[in-house]
């Protein structure tokens, strides 16, 4: 076929960039929390994260989905799950960087910022994509968990914060390194785990601790090719927190049985399944019946992921738009040179940095929390609050981000085929580990078991008297906190905490123009309610070369 006409005025692709490099907002976050934590292995990874190898292994991951095969060729039932080979290039270079168990071994632990350097690892990660990190978060969540039984984890812990990744159904002592994922909720219950009706009846004892014969259930099952899960069941003493391995100590396969496997909106790269227990052995961790306890624990870690995760997002999102505007022409000029264009993306980018301050403020408290008091306070208030507020703010960004590219955001094909993955993946992070009714209540509970009022005005006032908004804010705040008891109010609560601390983060962490904008439209109200209606006041051009991603090669 002949040519009919000239290819121009397409955008190049961002790839080839160092993800770290260009994050300025993420840079500013690390210096203010942890301004002696080396960067070296997060400028490797920023730009192993931003290359095009990767990203390829990424849109591949995602177009050949995880696949059951429940049964072999010789009718021998074997529930495994087969990955195209870039799922386990993915999850190679996640458990290299050290983002599932690696922050608990002693080496990371004796460095003082281990969650908030792996905070920000894992932010650039589900930049390059996120759904492989599901059973990595998992499995970040559940090893300090097995600390509850001391024999588990004397076993298991050195797979489980080795960076080494081995996708083998065997036995965990013949394996350089394991995984481990959660299961909780059931048809009939959901995030109400109280209603779980699988049943585990006493089995003895060995050395393991106390064993029982698991028979049940569980509807959301994610990633169930780790090798360990950490699952609620009914025992005589009420639901209790059980570990339950693929492969039993004597090498065979344990009776869990994969029903089928999900078909979700997003996070395709990633299976989540439904499975069945036949008497499936597992054994007690931690006390018989305190189960729910052991399990808002690790939540709160997952919690953590899901603000990091939506934020990252919430960045990749706005380079992939910033990227197109600046090539891209309209109406004889650059798009990003025209004022509605700036407008959009300067508040996306105000969004996206105040998501990045919130959520590694939230990490910081992780490394701190055991032996400062107002930290143990901030993270019981911000866990609920950050992943309430930012996971909520991730679909309307992504949706808008996505309009900053037109049509060519809309296709799945293409560099710019990434928009269409991240809106899909946006609502997962709002939806797991409790929605947004569920955040706003948690709330509620940390309110009564804190003194949170005291801790938020602590956190509040080293930004006292630079901007009347917050002023404003702050003097109603820790009243409205102590006072707290109207489930009704509670979201609108949630919301106003979060845009509270992300004004006083940025009073810190960020220049003065980002922390104007930010406070004249999250809290003065000049701002409608949509992307894109900052004040005339807003230093739009500021804002928006604050946020340029470096270019690619």
């Amino acid at each position: 076929m002949s040519a009919t006409h000239e290819v121009f005025n397409q955008p190049e692709p961002l790839v080839d960039v160092n993800l770290f490099e260009g994050n300025l907002a993420l840079q500013s976050a690390l210096a203010f929390n942890a301004p002696d934590l080396p960067t070296a292995s997060l400028q490797s990874l920023g730009q192993q994260a931003g290359s095009a190898e990767m990203q390829q292994h990424a849109r591949l991951a995602n177009v050949f989905t995880p696949q059951l095969k429940s049964h072999s060729r010789f009718g021998h039932r074997i529930d495994q799950v087969e990955f195209h080979p870039s799922y386990h290039a993915l999850m190679t270079a996640a458990t290299a960087a050290g983002l599932h168990g690696t922050p608990f071994s002693d080496t990371e632990q004796a460095t003082g910022h281990a969650h908030m350097k792996r905070a920000a690892a894992f932010m650039l990660f589900t930049e390059l994509e996120p759904s492989i990190l599901c059973p990595i978060s998992m499995t970040y969540a559940v090893t300090p968990a097995l600390r509850d039984n001391p024999a588990i984890y004397r076993d298991w812990a050195p797979q489980l914060t080795s960076r080494a990744y081995d996708p083998a159904l065997t036995l965990w002592k013949d394996k350089a390194g394991v995984t481990m994922g959660m299961g909780m909720t059931e048809k009939q219950g959901g995030s109400d785990v109280r209603a779980n009706t699988t049943q585990a009846v006493p089995d003895g004892s060995d050395g393991w601790g106390q064993r029982f014969v698991v028979t049940g259930h569980k509807w959301f099952f994610s990633a169930p090719m780790c090798d360990a899960f950490l699952i609620l069941a009914q025992t005589p003493s009420g639901l209790s927190c059980l570990f339950l391995p693929r492969v039993l100590p004597d090498g065979s396969l344990n009776q869990l049985f994969i029903q089928r496997l999900k078909d979700k909106l997003g996070n395709k790269a990633n299976a989540s399944s439904e499975v069945e227990f036949a008497g499936a052995t597992a054994w007690l961790v931690g006390e018989e019946g305190r189960g729910v306890p052991q399990i808002l624990a690790m939540g709160t870690m997952t919690r953590l992921d899901c603000a990091l995760g939506t934020s990252a997002l919430m960045r990749h999102a706005l380079s992939i738009a910033v990227n197109h505007t600046r090539q891209r022409s309209a109406f004889g000029k650059k798009l990003i040179e025209q004022p509605l264009m700036k407008n959009v993306l300067a508040d996306l980018a105000l969004e996206s940095e105040a998501a990045t301050a919130l959520s590694m403020r939230l990490a910081r408290s992780f490394d701190r929390a055991a032996a400062d008091d107002h930290e143990r306070v901030m993270q019981r208030l911000l866990t609920p609050v950050a992943k309430f507020w930012i996971c909520k703010r991730g679909s309307y960004f992504a949706q808008e981000a996505m309009e900053c590219l037109g049509g060519n955001g809309y296709v799945e094909e293409g560099g710019e085929g990434i928009m269409a993955r991240i809106y899909r993946e946006m609502p997962v992070n709002s939806i797991w580990e409790g929605a947004g009714n569920i955040m706003a209540l948690d709330l509620l509970r940390a309110l009564r078991k804190a003194d949170a009022a005291a801790a938020l005005e602590h956190e509040l006032a080293p930004a006292r008297g630079m901007h009347p908004a917050l002023d404003h804010m702050a003097d109603r705040l820790p009243l409205r906190v102590e006072q707290m008891a109207n489930e009704m109010e509670a979201r609108r609560l949630a919301q106003d905490v979060a845009l509270a601390v992300q004004a006083a983060l940025l009073a810190r962490t960020a220049p003065a123009a980002v922390f104007g904008a930010f406070c004249d439209s999250r809290l003065g109200g000049q701002w409608g309610l949509s992307f894109g209606s900052l004040g005339n006041g807003a230093d739009v051009d500021g804002l928006i070369a604050r946020a340029l991603p470096l270019s690619g090669g």
